[in-house]
C-alpha cells in the first residue's frame, strides 16, 4: 500500500523522467527532420509513412535507449531540488529511515525497467523491422547485398558456396553444396541458380548436377586395405530443395538480430549455433543488452539518489554535473565491455553486464555513506 511520501516521491520521480524524455526526444525528432527534409521531399515519401513506419517507430526505439541516463539525471534533478529545501532533513528527523525513502525510488524504477524489458524483448523488435523497411525503401534506396564468393556452413557436415545473391529478387548464383563426414565429401551439388519459394520455404534450383560418394562393404586390398568408394551421377534441369539457409541469412546484421522478438532471437541462435556460425557472439550480445540495460535503471537510481539527497554548499548544479559525469562513465564502460565481448575476447554475457557489476559495487558503497 502506497502512503503519502511514496506518493509524493513516486509522482515526482516520473513526471521528471516523463517531461526530460519527451523533451530530448522532441529536440532528437526536430534534427532527424531537419537532416532528412531534403529526402521526404525529393522522394514524395507520403506523409502517412513518415509519421506511422518512422517517426511512431522512431519514439520508442530512442526513448527505451535513453531511458537508464534520464532516470538517472531525473532522479537527481529533483532529489537535489528536494534537499536544497530542505525535504529530506524533515523526512528523516521523523524517524523515516534512508532505506524506507528509497522506496519509491525503487518501485518507480521497476515500472520503467519492467516496461523496457517488454519493449527490449517483444515490441522494439517489431517497431524496429518496420523503421528498417521504411528506411530501405526510401532512404537507402533498397538495400543490396554486395557480397561475392559467400562460403558459409549451414550445418554439422554441410558447407555452402554461392558466388552471388541478390536479396531483391532472393536469387543465389553459381551455388554449390558439400557434405562432409569424417573429413571425407560424401555429396556433392552444383546448380546455376536457386530461388527462394515462399510459399513451401524452400530453394528452386535450376540444372543441378549431382554427385553422390558411397564407401562399398569391401576393401581395396591392393592398396594397403584402404575402402572402395562408388560414385552416382545425376543432371536434373530443375529441383526443389529445403536447405538450413533461408533469404534472412543474406540480410544486414541489425535486420536479423534486432527485428526479432525475444523467443525468435533464442531459435535463430541455437540455429546458428549447428551451423557453426562465426557470427554468434553478435547475436548472444544483442540478446544479453535487451536485458542488461534496463537492470542499469536500479543501480543508476540508487547511485542519482544517493549523490543528491544531501544538501551542498554547490546546490543543484554541482550534484547534476556529478550525475552526468557518472552517466558519461557507466555509457563508456558499456560500450567498451560490448565491443570487448563483440570480438571475442571475453564471454557474452559477462561483457554484457560487466558495466552493471562495477557500478554495483559502487552503488552500495554510496548507499552504505548516504546513510551516514
Amino acid at each position: 500500500m502506497l502512503k503519502k511520501l511514496d506518493k509524493y516521491i513516486l509522482k515526482k520521480f516520473l513526471s521528471t523522467f516523463f517531461f526530460s524524455i519527451t523533451l530530448i526526444l522532441m529536440i532528437f525528432i526536430v534534427f532527424d527532420i531537419k537532416d532528412k527534409l531534403p529526402t521526404f521531399s525529393t522522394n514524395d515519401i507520403p506523409l502517412k509513412e513518415i509519421v506511422v513506419d518512422y517517426y511512431l517507430m522512431f519514439i520508442p526505439y530512442y526513448g527505451n535507449l535513453f531511458s537508464p541516463l534520464f532516470i538517472f539525471i531525473s532522479v537527481i534533478f529533483f532529489t537535489s531540488k528536494m534537499a536544497q529545501q530542505t525535504e529530506f532533513i524533515a523526512i528523516l528527523s521523523s524517524g523515516t529511515s534512508f532505506r524506507r525513502i528509497l522506496r519509491p525510488y525503487i518501485i518507480g524504477a521497476f515500472l520503467i525497467a519492467g516496461a523496457s524489458l517488454v519493449l527490449n524483448h517483444f515490441i522494439l523488435p517489431k517497431a524496429f523491422k518496420i523503421k528498417i523497411g521504411f528506411e530501405d525503401k526510401w532512404i537507402n534506396k533498397n538495400y543490396t547485398n554486395n557480397d561475392h564468393n559467400i562460403h558459409m556452413k549451414i550445418g554439422p557436415n554441410r558447407l555452402l558456396y554461392l558466388e552471388s545473391y541478390d536479396n531483391k529478387i532472393n536469387t543465389a548464383y553459381k551455388i554449390s553444396l558439400e557434405e562432409i563426414v569424417n573429413n571425407k565429401q560424401t555429396y556433392f551439388l552444383s546448380a546455376d541458380n536457386m530461388v527462394w519459394d515462399s510459399l513451401h520455404s524452400n530453394w528452386l534450383m535450376t540444372n543441378v548436377r549431382e554427385r553422390r560418394i558411397i564407401a562399398q562393404d569391401r576393401l581395396d586390398t591392393i592398396r594397403n586395405q584402404k575402402p572402395i568408394y562408388k560414385q552416382f551421377n545425376t543432371f536434373l534441369p530443375s529441383k526443389n530443395m529445403k536447405l538450413e539457409f533461408a533469404p534472412i541469412d543474406m540480410w544486414r546484421d541489425e535486420s536479423k538480430i534486432e527485428t526479432k522478438p525475444y523467443f525468435e532471437l533464442k531459435d535463430y541462435i541455437l540455429r546458428e549455433k549447428l551451423k557453426g556460425s562465426s557470427r554468434i557472439v553478435l547475436y548472444e550480445v544483442e540478446l544479453y543488452k535487451r536485458s542488461s540495460f534496463p537492470f542499469a535503471t536500479f543501480i543508476l537510481t540508487i547511485i542519482g539518489v544517493c549523490v543528491s539527497s544531501r544538501k551542498v554548499r554547490g546546490g543543484v548544479g554541482l550534484q547534476i554535473a556529478l550525475g552526468l559525469f557518472l552517466s558519461c562513465i557507466y555509457i563508456m564502460l558499456m560500450y567498451v565491455f560490448t565491443t570487448i565481448a563483440t570480438t571475442g575476447n571475453v564471454m557474452p554475457l559477462i561483457g554484457v553486464w560487466t558495466p552493471n557489476i562495477i557500478f554495483s559495487f559502487v552503488a552500495l558503497y554510496l548507499y552504505k555513506t548516504a546513510q551516514k
